[in-house]
C-alpha cells in the first residue's frame, strides 16, 4: 500500500535559496521535456523511460542540469509524462481538455527525490532532519513518526505560495503487515453502516448518527477582508506580495482545517465500523449547478472519499461506494420511489406507510446496495425496523466543533 506521511520544514535562509535554485532548474528541465516531446522524432521518446536516456546529452550542453540530483531530475522527466497520461485520461472521459503548457516560475514549485539522494536522520521526539543531494540539511517539525514497516520511497519538496515549506514522504507498506479486513461473511446491520452525504449535515448514518457542516463563516470572512486589502495594493509592489502572502495563508487555513476535520471523522468510521457504504458522487457535476455551489466544494467530497479509501487499508474496514441516484426518492423499506422536492426533509413512503427522516432513508438505501455490491442479501436485523425520527432523544447529533476539536464522536 501506498500512502504519504507531510510535515512542515524549516530551511535556513541559505538552504532556502538553494532550494529555490535547484526547483527553478527541474522547471528548465521540464519545460526542455515538453520542448522536446514537441519537436524531436516520437521514435526516440514517447516515454519517461525513453527520454532517461536523453539526460546525458542535456548535462552535456547545458552545464546547469548537472548541478541537481540525476535521480531527482529523472522525476521531473516523469512528471511531464504523468501529467501527460492524465490529460490522456480525461480526454478518454469525454472532457475538453488542451494540451500541457510552459511552466513559470509561479507554477512550479515543487521537486521530487526519487530512490536516492535523501536521508532522514536525527528523529528525536518532535524534530527531525533531511538531508539532500547536493542541498544539505533541512529541518522538520516531526508532528508523528514514520511506522517501522514502511519504506520511505520519494520525497517531495514543496514551497507554498504564502512562503512556507513542506516535505511529503511517499511511503510504502508491505500488504501483509496491514490488518486483515473482517470476513464478508461476517458483515451485518450491526457492524456496517451506510453514509448518505448531506444537505443539512455533512454525513447522516443509516443507524441515526449525523455530523454538522463545518462552519467556516468566520473564516470565509476574513478571506474577504484580505481579498479587500489586496485589491488595493499596487500589483507586483512589496506591499502587493505581502498582502498576497495572506490571503494564501487564510485559504490554507480554510483548507487545512476541512481537512483536519475528514481525517478526524473518517479514522472515527473506519475504526468503529467493519464496513462503510458511501455514495460515488458527481462532485465536478455538482460544482457545475448554479446554487450552493460553494458549500459543496467545501464539503469536499471525493478528498471524503478518498481519505475513507487509504485508512480502510490502515485500519482492516471494507469501503464501498454504490450508485447515488435514487437513494433519496426509493423507499428503504419497500423501494417505491417517490419523488420529494429540496425543503421536504422527511420521508413518508405513500405505499407501505414507513416514515422517517429523508436523509436516513437514503442512508439506509445506501447500506442496502453496499451489501448487494458485496454479494450479501440485506441483513434481516434491517435498520428499517428501528430507524429513530430526528425528534426522539435517542438521536444522536454531533457539531462539528466537537469533530474538530477532539476527534472524538463518542456518545
Amino acid at each position: 500500500m501506498e500512502y504519504s506521511h507531510r510535515y512542515p520544514a524549516y530551511p535556513t535562509q541559505q538552504v532556502a535559496e538553494r532550494l529555490d535554485y535547484h526547483i527553478d532548474v527541474h522547471r528548465q528541465a521540464y519545460n526542455y521535456t515538453l520542448y522536446e516531446y514537441t519537436h524531436v522524432d516520437a521514435d526516440d521518446i514517447g516515454s519517461a523511460y525513453k527520454h532517461h536516456y536523453r539526460l546525458p546529452g542535456w548535462k552535456d550542453e547545458f552545464p546547469v542540469f548537472t548541478e541537481v540530483n540525476s535521480k531527482a531530475l529523472q522525476r521531473t522527466v516523469t512528471r511531464f509524462y504523468d501529467n501527460l497520461s492524465n490529460l490522456k485520461d480525461q480526454k478518454e472521459n469525454g472532457r475538453k481538455v488542451g494540451k500541457l503548457k510552459w511552466k513559470s516560475p509561479r507554477e512550479f514549485q515543487s521537486m521530487t527525490f526519487s530512490q536516492s539522494g535523501f536521508e532522514l536522520k536525527n528523529t528525536s521526539g518532535r524534530h527531525a532532519t533531511l538531508w539532500l543531494s547536493k542541498i544539505g540539511d533541512i529541518k522538520l517539525r516531526y508532528h508523528r513518526e514514520i511506522p517501522d514497516e514502511a519504506d520511505i520511497k520519494e520525497v517531495t519538496v514543496r514551497k507554498e505560495t504564502t512562503g512556507d515549506w513542506f516535505v511529503s514522504f511517499g511511503l510504502e507498506t508491505d500488504d501483509d503487515s496491514l490488518p486483515e479486513k473482517p470476513d464478508v461473511d461476517s458483515l451485518d446491520a450491526s457492524n456496517s453502516v451506510g453514509i448518505d452525504l448531506g444537505i443539512l449535515n455533512y454525513i447522516h448514518t443509516s443507524d441515526g448518527k449525523t455530523v454538522d457542516w463545518l462552519d467556516l463563516e468566520d473564516e470565509y470572512e476574513r478571506l474577504r477582508r484580505e481579498q479587500r486589502k489586496l485589491s488595493r495594493k499596487e500589483q507586483d509592489s512589496n506591499n502587493y506580495e505581502k498582502q498576497r502572502k495572506q490571503v494564501a495563508k487564510v485559504k490554507r487555513h480554510i483548507r487545512r482545517k476541512v481537512l483536519d476535520y475528514q481525517h478526524k471523522l473518517t479514522t472515527w468510521l473506519v475504526r468503529e465500523y467493519d464496513a462503510v457504504f458511501v455514495e460515488d458522487l458527481n462532485v465536478k457535476g455538482m460544482l457545475e449547478q448554479s446554487h450552493n455551489a460553494r458549500n459543496k466544494q467545501d464539503a469536499a467530497w471525493r478528498q471524503f472519499i478518498t481519505l475513507l479509501d487509504y485508512k480502510a487499508e490502515l485500519y482492516g474496514c471494507h469501503v464501498v461506494q454504490v450508485e447515488a441516484r435514487g437513494t433519496t426518492k426509493e423507499c428503504a423499506s419497500c423501494g417505491v420511489e417517490t419523488a420529494k422536492p429540496i425543503w421536504v426533509r422527511e420521508h413518508s413512503c405513500p405505499s407501505c406507510g414507513f416514515e422517517t427522516d429523508r436523509d436516513t432513508n437514503a442512508a439506509m438505501n445506501v447500506l442496502q446496495r453496499g451489501f448487494s455490491e458485496l454479494g450479501l442479501g440485506w441483513p434481516e436485523d434491517t435498520p428499517v425496523e428501528t430507524a429513530l425520527p430526528t425528534d426522539t432523544p435517542d438521536f444522536q447529533r454531533v457539531s462539528a466543533k466537537r469533530v474538530v476539536e477532539t476527534g472524538s464522536l463518542g456518545a
